[in-house]
């Protein structure tokens, strides 16, 4: 796949690219990356999902590459008009720690965990499959 040239969404340096590397090097994969998609569900009508994944997941023709230090970000077509524009950062908590997605431009409101939101103007503009 072709990196994207729109700079969105971006994994923030300080956190969510360091835990990235810290995945790769704990499971000795150099090609690792964290997949990030958007899915019905969840409290508030969408939900964002990540997972950590190998070089032969990713689509040359669905996904979509977002780098930043070293790290890659890969997110599929149909879930980057969901999340253009926001960053992917990663959360310690006391209870949980997670990777996020923050500052999204096209969310109107989320739920307290934080894994789910609503869009702006989806009734205007809803989902088609």
């Amino acid at each position: 796949p072709k990196p994207n040239p729109k700079p969105s969404p971006k994994p923030n340096p300080k956190s969510c690219a360091k835990r990235i590397l810290a995945l790769r090097e704990a499971k000795g994969d150099e090609e690792l990356h964290l997949r990030l998609a958007v899915e019905s569900g969840g409290c508030s009508g969408f939900q964002y999902s990540f997972e950590m994944e190998g070089a032969g997941e990713v689509d040359d023709e669905e996904d979509r590459l977002f780098l930043r230090d070293g790290a890659t970000v890969v997110v599929d077509e149909a879930s980057l008009e969901f999340v253009r524009g926001a960053t992917v950062d990663f959360a310690q908590e006391l209870i949980r720690s997670a990777f996020v997605v923050v500052n999204n431009p096209n969310s109107e409101s989320a739920c307290g965990c934080g894994n789910s939101f609503a869009m702006k103007n989806f009734e205007a503009n809803p989902a088609v499959d």
